[in-house]
């Protein structure tokens, strides 16, 4: 005889009601397997979204493991995608940065100034008045604002206004005067930069307002504000090029600095050309025989000017050389103590003499 011991046990039998109505025993067992089995489904979920984590991360350590790499490679590819990923995030916070800036900077910022044409004497004077809710440029808050302003496009003629120190309302109030006849002033276009005066390095633009002539009515005296334009940045002007000589000998401590010749100069006057001469200047030293402890101390600077008859000398470009300099103007100095009683040649592109001013001032105040 045989008896089947996994036999499911029978179901217990419901006994009828004697008034026909039909009773359910142990009526709390069917809601606790309910929730057994909610709590079965909820582990069977569980177990297996594990299993699916460790199938997929089974199958991509396989996949690693089949790159003919040795590991040290693979972390270092690691580490380079990383650093790209930071680059990339840095690049644009930079830009959202850059963009939120030139939105602060775009805002209005007026500048007053007046026009008037002498048409008996062709004469055309530009007023300074004032300039309001500047942007700070300086670390303080503050700015040192000055204005330039010119003709374009003839750039000769230009005036600076004095510089006002820890302001962002500064009251000018100077006028400046250009000789222009009428019938060239249509071609002319009246610019007025506001720049942030810097001791030490290159003063920043601020803003500027620009005037064609054409399109202002001379027949009577006009005063207005007008707000800045921004600039973006200033294209580095072409001044031309230098090429002086240097040569040294240090028995006799004799420097001897030779000027060359110079080419792509600035045209400075109206017809497209300039008149240019050169000034030397021998700076932190007394004269040209110098000892050779003392030519660390010494720096040269060379300045092309314009030649004028009636006004100004303006210069069209500046640069130095000195074991303090930097770039060419140091190469060229260490080339002539290496090389001594040789003259040594080299070409040197003109800078912006209140750019180089600036760097001697900066260096004088460092002694």
């Amino acid at each position: 005889m045989k008896f089947n011991l996994f036999k499911t046990k029978p179901d217990a039998m419901v006994a009828t009601d004697p008034t026909g109505a039909t009773t359910l025993a142990m009526t709390g067992t069917p809601a606790a397997v309910s929730t057994v089995a909610d709590l079965s489904g909820s582990n069977n979920t569980e177990i297996s979204k594990n299993d699916m984590f460790e199938e997929i991360k089974s199958k991509f350590l396989n996949e690693i493991d089949k790159i003919p790499l040795p590991p040290w490679a693979l972390i270092a590819i690691a580490v380079v995608a990383a650093l790209l990923i930071l680059t990339c995030c840095f690049c644009i916070i930079k830009k959202v940065v850059r963009n939120t800036r030139t939105m602060t900077t775009t805002r209005e910022r007026p500048l007053q100034y007046s026009i008037e044409y002498d048409f008996e004497n062709a004469k055309l004077t530009v007023g300074i008045l004032q300039a309001a809710d500047l942007i700070s440029m300086d670390s303080g808050g503050t700015s040192d604002p000055y204005v330039k302003l010119h003709l374009l496009p003839d750039k000769k003629k230009k005036y600076d206004t004095k510089v006002h120190k820890k302001t962002l309302n500064p009251v000018f109030n100077e006028t400046f005067l250009f000789k222009v006849p009428y019938e060239e002033l249509g071609g002319k276009t009246l610019v007025m930069s506001v720049y942030d005066y810097d001791r030490f390095s290159k003063h920043d633009i601020i803003g500027q307002v620009t005037i064609p002539m054409k399109t202002i009515d001379l027949g009577q005296p006009i005063e207005e504000w007008k707000d800045l334009e921004s600039v973006e940045k200033e294209e580095p002007e072409k001044l031309g090029d230098i090429c002086i000589s240097l040569r040294y000998v240090p028995t006799a401590g004799k420097l001897t600095v030779c000027i060359l010749e110079a080419k792509n100069l600035k045209k400075m006057d109206a017809c497209g050309l300039s008149d240019p001469y050169v000034k030397i200047q021998l700076l932190q030293g007394g004269n040209f025989e110098i000892p050779l402890e003392q030519m660390q101390k010494i720096l040269v600077a060379v300045t092309v000017f314009d030649y004028d008859k009636i006004g100004k000398n303006d210069a069209i470009g500046k640069i130095f050389v000195g074991s303090k300099a930097t770039g060419l103007g140091l190469k060229h100095w260490s080339d002539m103590l290496t090389n001594p009683r040789r003259p040594i040649a080299q070409w040197h592109p003109l800078q912006q003499e209140e750019d180089i001013d600036g760097q001697l001032a900066s260096l004088a105040a460092k002694k």
